[in-house]
């Protein structure tokens, strides 16, 4: 019940709108029946049979008022009168009452939302990404939006109205004749009833079909994302098998199962109306014959009653569509549920009410332990200082807790235990987002946008000038290759920066990172990946940072980390050495075997 009530949530922001849309469409719905009686009521006038006494009040009435003699011509007259209000009258009326109503009102939720989706996913913690993929993401995301705001218009522009529909016919067959109405509402409830647990049962198998679904395009995602990957190792054939099992699963889930059940459920229930109709034609016609109801209520209550029996097909598919979105609608509600991060920020504040930090770039690990699990620790009490404009470089094998040190710094996780510091202060007290704007980090891989050069050049900082782009571009040595770019500046880099080599991506994510004028910058593996020639630009890009700021640096590679004023050598999530490059080659421990290794050109691991 939790889960539909946060559906019915899911468009609260226009409650009043769309209470006043579905009343006004349920109206109509209802306002519709006096056709059939007007016409049941003429049917009496042209055979001579006595009209209604609600009927013939209104005639006397409109007589007396008008001077107008009280005959068959005056009843004829007001009841076109009715028939013409009801159905021309209305016609330009109803689609601005209803139709635009709930249209807009999808339509601005959905706006509303995928604004609440982006900040949500900007708010996740990065555990999240590590679990899941972004094709997973994107894809439950995109249905759940979608199938939310075509089930609206469906929901409270038709079923509902057509419920109200048959509530009125209900009435006015009880009115008409109680015993038929009986008959008609018990018949009504069987097949609803029997309609909603079947729904309910198919309903379980759409989220299992759900599930299967996004794990087919998260398997897609990846293989476009990793189609290099694929092809180097000749695995295409192996992933098309995977692949086609997965959607012969889905097949024979929707096919077999989903799709058979739907077939089945209408096979009995259009039996079964079919057999209603009959009988209700058959109880009229027997109190029309035994002078019960007049000749104008049989035409009524059987136009009536075939009007509620064949609401009820499409009521059911309006019915087996919600249920076959319902379970996408509860999978995008569990990722909006999705707890936050710790370090998650305020994404309505002005930037101007953002804190403006300004740090020596003194920071100190204070006895910092952390684990990704409870049980598996992956740093251990680390006591840690970096003196301001120091530059610090975290060596170690691989897993050695390095790159783990500087999501903690940059409180994309919380230590389990002891706390980092920066120019004394707790980072945990500051705001996350005033504090980030003073670090910087050059990963890796540089994470590029598809955009100009000048925007990726720009992204941590828009009002950067052309001067200080040109002081960024120098130092990162940016300026060496962009001249050879066909629109300079303004060259589209592609998605992901696919138009430059890894060599130049670098480049752009160090000049990137000054243009934001740090305290603190980290280089994060920053030469790993590169070619010689392209590390030795790195290199001299990185010597001519040194000094000017604190400065973090993780790498392999220990020729990166020569100059570095302080090297600390990390082995299982501890400090085993510290020191400079003299003093721990001097040392004779990790550091210097590590160097002897390299040297050699043996491997790391």
């Amino acid at each position: 019940m939790t889960s539909f009530q946060q559906i019915i949530r899911y468009y609260g922001r226009y409650r009043r709108a769309a209470l006043f849309s579905i009343a006004a469409s349920s109206l109509f719905q209802v306002v519709d029946l006096a056709v059939p009686y007007c016409i049941g009521q003429l049917l009496n006038v042209l055979s001579s049979q006595p009209i209604d006494p609600l009927s013939q009040g209104l005639v006397d009435r409109v007589a007396a008022l008008g001077g107008y003699p009280a005959g068959s011509g005056l009843a004829i007259a007001l009841f076109l009168a009715v028939i013409f209000v009801v159905t021309v009258v209305r016609a330009p009326i109803q689609p601005w009452l209803g139709v635009w109503f709930h249209w807009d009102i999808a339509l601005r939720t959905r706006r509303d939302h995928s604004r609440a989706v982006v900040s949500k996913l900007l708010t996740l913690p990065l555990g999240f990404y590590d679990e899941n993929n972004p094709g997973r993401i994107a894809g439950r995301v995109a249905r759940g939006l979608s199938n939310h705001t075509w089930t609206y218009p469906e929901i409270a522009g038709q079923l509902i109205p057509k419920l109200f529909r048959i509530a009125g016919i209900f009435l006015l067959i009880a009115w008409i004749d109680w015993r038929i109405a009986l008959v008609f509402l018990v018949s009504f409830v069987v097949i609803l009833g029997f309609s909603l647990k079947d729904l309910i049962r198919l309903t379980q198998k759409e989220r299992v079909l759900d599930r299967y679904i996004e794990n087919t395009e998260s398997r897609t995602s990846e293989l476009i994302t990793n189609i290099k990957t694929v092809k180097a190792f000749a695995t295409e054939a192996e992933e098309l098998r995977r692949q086609s099992q997965r959607l012969e699963r889905e097949f024979t889930m929707v096919d077999y199962i989903i799709h058979r059940g739907y077939v089945i459920l209408t096979t009995w229930q259009d039996l079964i109306i079919q057999s209603c109709v009959f009988g209700i034609l058959v109880l009229t016609l027997v109190a029309t014959l035994r002078g019960h109801i007049s000749l104008g209520h049989f035409v009524t209550t059987l136009t009536v009653s075939s009007m509620a029996y064949s609401e009820l097909e499409p009521i059911s598919n309006l019915a087996e569509i919600f249920a076959r979105r319902y379970a996408s609608m509860l999978r995008y509600h569990e990722f909006m549920g999705e707890p936050l991060g710790t370090d998650v920020v305020n994404l309505t504040d002005a930037p101007e009410s953002m804190p403006n930090y300004c740090f020596t770039g003194k920071v100190h690990f204070d006895q910092v332990s952390f684990g990704y699990a409870d049980d598996k620790p992956v740093l251990q009490n680390i006591d840690l200082v970096i003196e301001p404009y120091q530059t610090v470089a975290l060596v170690g094998r691989s897993g050695s807790g390095k790159s783990t040190l500087v999501k903690l710094l940059f409180r994309y996780f919380d230590p389990s235990s002891g706390r980092i510091l920066i120019d004394g202060e707790d980072i945990r007290r500051l705001d996350v987002t005033g504090y980030r704007k003073q670090l910087a980090i050059v990963h890796q891989e540089v994470d590029v946008f598809n955009g100009t050069l000048l925007s990726n050049l720009r992204y941590g900082n828009p009002a950067a000038s052309m001067e200080q782009v040109n002081k960024a571009c120098r130092i990162a040595r940016v300026d060496e290759f962009i001249h050879r770019l066909p629109k300079g500046y303004y060259t589209v880099v592609g998605e992901r920066g696919v138009r430059l080599s890894g060599g130049q991506r670098q480049r752009l994510g160090i000049a990137r990172a000054l243009l934001v004028n740090p305290d603190v910058l980290i280089f994060d593996e920053a030469t790993s990946s590169l070619d010689y020639e392209s590390e030795r630009s790195i290199q001299l890009a990185m010597r001519a940072i040194l000094g000017t700021r604190t400065t973090l640096i993780i790498a392999h590679r220990l020729s990166t980390v020569r100059e570095a004023d302080k090297i600390v050598v990390l082995e299982a999530g501890r400090i085993a050495e510290v020191g400079n490059h003299e003093q721990l080659l001097a040392h004779g421990g990790i550091y210097h075997r590590l160097h002897v290794l390299q040297e050699t050109g043996e491997m790391v691991a």
